[in-house]
């Protein structure tokens, strides 16, 4: 049995998704997503972001961490901000000695749909029957954190196989 805490980077939502894997059984634990104000200054929502991280993994005590990579951005203007952010969110992990796994969308996409070019809708969708929920997780940041964390966890079944 493994908990893993997917992580689906972004300055203003950054989701994250905590799940159990045992014997390939994905079990949801806690989902959510931080949040900063519009307005803050940069170091302070990253700050902001450090601290919250922080408090989700001491209180949860995962074993890994799985977060995306960012590898194309179609806002220039965003991307930095993002990549701080990304950057923040490893350094708690490993603030904890968490491993840290990374993977492209298109690895996300892939592992939860079998098709790299899936679309938001199939990939929540993925991630509702995945982990047998009722109704697709919000917000879709959430979602996409457990999502993350799901294709680490299949992709880490598959490696030990």
């Amino acid at each position: 049995m493994i908990k893993i805490l997917g992580i689906d980077p972004g300055t203003g939502i950054m989701g994250w998704g905590l799940i159990e894997m045992n014997t390939g059984k994905i079990k949801p634990l806690k989902y959510g997503c931080i949040r900063t104000k519009p307005n803050t200054p940069q170091p302070e929502r990253l700050a902001h972001i450090f601290d919250s991280l922080s408090v989700i993994i001491e209180n949860n005590q995962p074993d890994e961490v799985a977060i995306e990579q960012l590898f194309f951005f179609k806002n220039q203007k965003t991307i930095i901000s993002v990549a701080e952010a990304r950057g923040v969110a490893i350094v708690a992990a490993k603030k904890f000695s968490l491993p840290v796994f990374e993977y492209t969308p298109l690895q996300v996409k892939q592992a939860l749909t079998g098709y790299g070019r899936a679309d938001k809708k199939q990939m929540q969708e993925m991630v509702r029957v995945s982990c047998r929920l009722k109704d697709c997780p919000k917000p879709d940041d959430a979602a996409d954190a457990l999502a993350i964390a799901i294709c680490h966890g299949q992709t880490n079944r598959l490696i030990a196989d």
